[in-house]
């Protein structure tokens, strides 16, 4: 990861300062870094890390950051991990170029180290991302999601990128088409435990405001603590919690009712139940692998991924 960072910086220069200046200050304000680190731990567990892993730890990373910039300018987000985004300080034109600068330089970095398998892998990632999203948009217009179209929405949005990730690093070491398949199996159940994760922030006490956000039911997102309980409560009961989303999403005191009544009917301790279940399905996958040190530190990253308090 030292040896990655200069890397990155190096795929992001740019004669034109103002590019230089927004590059700096997404630099400066990364994330924990998740996503190159399950490249290069993906490649290790089945062979030695090359250039090529390199080339896809900065390609996925350049696609996520981004896909954040673009998220932020959708959603109409003016802070990211407590600080302002792009769209906030240098306004959305700015933003949605600077994303779409990340994304060029993804693909330039590809087809001049001639990874084109790589490449392959990330942008049927970015196509099932798009996808997702706007399945959860037309979703949240009608409020009638199931299960099932909960999971589809999830694997699309956060699972193939993380899936992108573990298969690039196993392609990057030219591992067999078993192995690359193991990995990409792999990455989908930790995406979909990482998201049920997330998920469930909504709904339990956060750390810095001692209550529960709410945010997804202020967009009106369907995720799995509600989906379990309007599949569970009687038909009068579903349409007043729909009703209620639908016309009062905006009110705190509202969205503090529902929230209390997913908790008290159920609805946590299921989706907790199920990111178990996904998180010991991928632990599962790494069992077929030899033990050794990275698959050490490949399961204990799947463990942070479901006890993560952020």
């Amino acid at each position: 990861m030292k040896e990655f960072e200069p890397y990155f910086r190096d795929q992001l220069k740019s004669k034109i300062p103002l590019l230089g200046i927004i590059t700096n200050y997404i630099l400066r304000r990364k994330g924990k870094q998740m996503r190159p680190m399950l490249v290069f731990l993906s490649a290790k567990l089945s062979g030695t890390i090359t250039e090529s892993s390199y080339v896809a730890a900065t390609l996925i990373e350049l696609l996520h950051t981004a896909t954040l910039i673009h998220d932020d300018v959708v959603d109409e987000t003016y802070q990211r991990r407590g600080f302002f985004s792009i769209n906030a300080l240098w306004k959305s034109k700015v933003a949605v170029l600077v994303g779409d600068y990340f994304l060029s330089r993804g693909l330039m970095l590809a087809l001049d180290t001639d990874q084109i398998g790589v490449l392959k892998v990330v942008s049927e990632a970015v196509k099932e991302m798009s996808e997702g999203e706007l399945l959860q948009i037309e979703k949240s217009r009608k409020l009638d999601i199931t299960e099932e179209v909960y999971y589809e929405i999830i694997t699309k949005k956060t699972a193939t990128l993380i899936a992108a990730c573990t298969t690039a690093g196993a392609f990057s070491v030219d591992a067999n088409e078993e192995k690359v398949q193991l990995m990409k199996e792999f990455g989908t159940y930790l995406g979909i435990a990482f998201q049920i994760k997330d998920d469930l922030f909504d709904y339990e006490k956060n750390d810095l405001i001692g209550k529960p956000t709410g945010n997804d039911i202020r967009e009106k997102k369907m995720t799995l603590p509600l989906i379990y309980v309007l599949n569970n409560c009687e038909k009068k009961e579903q349409k007043r919690l729909i009703s209620t989303i639908r016309r009062h999403h905006k009110n705190d005191k509202k969205v503090a009712e529902i929230i209390k009544y997913v908790r008290d009917n159920g609805g946590i301790k299921y989706t907790h139940d199920k990111m178990i279940e996904y998180r010991d399905k991928a632990i599962g996958v790494l069992n077929k692998f030899e033990d050794s040190e990275t698959r050490t530190s490949l399961m204990e990253l799947v463990h942070y991924t479901t006890e993560r308090n952020k």
